[in-house]
C-alpha cells in the first residue's frame, strides 16, 4: 500500500471511526457483527484511495457504509430465500413453514414485485431509494433533483398504493382506488 494513502487513511479517514460505529449500531441488528463490516468498510475505501482519492472522504466513507449495508442485506435476503426454499432437506419438523404458508409467502412476494413494477416512476423510484437503500430524503431530493417534499409526496403515495393493492384498501383517499385500478391493470397514471 502506498504510504500517502496510508496517511491521508489516517488524517481523513480514522477520525470518523467513531462515527461510522454509531452508524452501523443503529443500522444493522447485529452488534457482534459491527467490527468486521467496519473492517471490510475500510478496506473498500482504501482500495477505492489507491486508483482516486476522493474529494469529500466523510461522505465517500459513509457512502460506501451504506452501500456495503445494502449488500449485506441483499446477500442475506437471498440466502434466507435459499435456505427457506431448501427447508424441507434438512428433515426438520417446523410447524410455521407448511406448504401452504411457503407457497402463500411466494405469492405475496411475487404479487408485491409486480405492483412495485407498477408504480409511477417517480414513487418507484423515492419508495426504493427510501426503503431499501435508506437514503434521507434530503439525499434523495438532490439526486433526483425534486424538493424534499416532493419526495415525501412521492413516497407517501407510493406506499398508500401498495398497502391499499396488499391489504383491500381500508382507509382509501377517493383518488387512489381510480389510480390504483390504472397503475395495477399496467395503463399508468
Amino acid at each position: 500500500m502506498d504510504s500517502a494513502v496510508e496517511t491521508w487513511f489516517q488524517r481523513e479517514i480514522l477520525p470518523h471511526e467513531a462515527a461510522l460505529v454509531r452508524f452501523l449500531s443503529r443500522k444493522w441488528v447485529q452488534p457482534s457483527e459491527v467490527q468486521d463490516i467496519r473492517h471490510d468498510i475500510y478496506i473498500r475505501v482504501l482500495v477505492a484511495a489507491e486508483r482516486k482519492l476522493p474529494d469529500s472522504p466523510k461522505a465517500f466513507l459513509f457512502d460506501i457504509a451504506r452501500k456495503l449495508l445494502v449488500d449485506r442485506v441483499r446477500r442475506e435476503r437471498i440466502v434466507a430465500f435459499d435456505l427457506l426454499a431448501d427447508v424441507d432437506s434438512l428433515n426438520v419438523l417446523i410447524d410455521e413453514l407448511s406448504p401452504e404458508r411457503r407457497a402463500a409467502g411466494r405469492e405475496q412476494m411475487h404479487r408485491l414485485s409486480t405492483l412495485f413494477r407498477r408504480l409511477p416512476l417517480r414513487c418507484r423510484q423515492v419508495v426504493w431509494m427510501r426503503r431499501i437503500e435508506d437514503l434521507p430524503q434530503k439525499e434523495i431530493a438532490r439526486r433526483l433533483g425534486i424538493a424534499e417534499a416532493t419526495v415525501e409526496k412521492h413516497l407517501m403515495r407510493g406506499i398508500g398504493l401498495l398497502a391499499d393493492a396488499l391489504y383491500g384498501g381500508a382507509g382509501r383517499r377517493p383518488d387512489t382506488a381510480d389510480t390504483w385500478k390504472r397503475i395495477a391493470s399496467g395503463r399508468g397514471q
